[in-house]
């Protein structure tokens, strides 16, 4: 079993249209065994600004840590809030800097620029290859399962209400076929004017 799927767990991101969406389930356990179902894999870095860290989950609490400090400095230095595209080359050079001994998390970001109010995504993997795709970026233990449900049903320009049923859906139906992941979700929808969060009621077998 890879060290990235002992506690299990799955985070995804998506673009609307002016808006963009981060969700994640809710397990944490040790490989088959549920301890709770109350973990939190998503982090506020900003008024439109979340990552999520899925992975090995002591891992998930360090690397938070360390970029809500690298964060503090830059908004003190810079006076101003982080970019999207900033933060992710950020939460990039963390990891490469650990490569030889890196952290077992693949980070997933979301936000809005601050200045054009364009949406970003972008998802890494644990020594920070950054990707940044248009449309959705999944990771976790049932990655296969979530690239396969977000192909079927993402489409361009969604609309908040939309976007936040696509992936939903996408989640539920993707952790629904892994034994290590699920157990409730968490999705958050980033607009311009609001963050909208909303919990995921699903099954618990």
């Amino acid at each position: 079993m890879s060290i990235l799927s002992y506690n299990g767990g799955c985070v995804l991101a998506m673009k609307g249209k002016g808006c963009v969406a981060i969700a994640s389930d809710r397990r944490f356990g040790v490989q088959t065994s549920t301890l709770a179902m109350d973990f939190q894999r998503m982090f506020e870095m900003g008024p439109h600004l979340y990552i999520g860290l899925p992975g090995l989950a002591t891992d998930t609490l360090t690397v938070h840590e360390r970029l809500r400090f690298r964060l503090n400095l830059y908004e003190l230095r810079e006076s101003r809030k982080i970019k999207p595209q900033t933060f992710s080359a950020m939460v990039s050079n963390l990891l490469y800097e650990r490569r030889f001994g890196p952290y077992f998390v693949e980070p997933v970001i979301a936000g809005l620029d601050p200045v054009t109010w364009e949406p970003f995504i972008s998802a890494m993997d644990l020594i920070g290859c950054p990707n940044m795709p248009e449309d959705f970026v999944v990771a976790g233990t049932c990655a296969e399962q979530l690239f396969g449900m977000c192909e079927a049903l993402w489409e361009p320009n969604l609309e908040p209400d939309d976007l936040f049923e696509t992936i939903s859906q996408a989640l539920m139906n993707a952790f629904d076929r892994d034994a290590i992941s699920g157990w409730g979700g968490v999705v958050h929808i980033i607009e311009k004017d609001k963050v909208t969060t909303r919990m995921l009621k699903t099954r618990m077998d």
